[in-house]
Formats: C-alpha cells, structure tokens, sequence
C-alpha cells in the first residue's frame, strides 16, 4: 500500500500526524512545504495526501491546483485553521477529497484517509 504523505509547515503537527497515521498501520512520509512535496513526488506517489491548506511559498490551495492542472490523481484532505467560505470553495472546486478544521479530530481523519485510499485503490488498475 501507498504511504499518506503530509505536508505542514508545523514540525509539531508533522509528527503528530505521523504519529497518529502510522499507529493505524500506514507508512509515513512527512514534508515541511509544498516544494519539498513536489520535489520528491517522481520517486513515488503517495496513496494520499494530507494537505495544509496556509503553508510558506506555495499555498495547499496552488499545490492541489497545480496537481489537477499536471494530471496528478491523488486524492487530496485539507487541513485548515480557516475554514471559510472561500477556502471551502476553493477546496472543493479541484475535487478534495475532504477537509477538516484544525484542531483535528483523530477518528474522522483516520476516516477520510481510509475513504481515500479506498477511492484511489478502486481508480487503479
């Protein structure tokens, strides 16, 4: 199975999450910005991808636009401190696969990456 990858600026969450994920039987892979992401994503693609939407340089919200614009299916769970309107819009309007507030609630994470993985896995050959 695919690891879930992470992305958030917040070393404290990275290992949180991982933490968390990793307990559920999943492999890991962390990264500090969406840079760090993009660069490491032709050695393998996560099965999903666990997204801040405010990170430094490049936003959650251009990472996943850039993803859809470069034909990359993976299915994609905000996390977000702000949720409003127009983040929502702009989450949903690239096809998330879910978003959640932060402080996140550990089971309907553990949830959606389930959900997730179990979309892509049925998208696969």
């Amino acid at each position: 199975m695919a690891p879930v990858a992470i992305v958030d600026d917040d070393p404290s969450v990275l290992r949180a999450l991982r933490r968390l994920i990793h307990s559920e039987g999943y492999g890991v892979q962390t990264f500090a910005s969406a840079g760090e992401f993009l660069e490491a994503l032709p050695q393998g693609r996560p099965g999903c991808l666990v997204l801040d939407v405010c990170l430094d340089g490049m936003s959650g919200l251009d990472l996943q636009e850039r993803l859809v614009a470069d034909r990359i299916d993976l299915p994609v769970i905000f996390i977000t401190a702000h949720d409003d309107v127009v983040t929502r819009t702009r989450i949903e309007r690239f096809g998330a696969a879910g978003h959640l507030r932060k402080p996140i609630d550990e089971q309907p994470l553990l949830e959606a990456i389930r959900q997730a993985i179990g979309r892509a896995g049925a998208r696969s050959p």
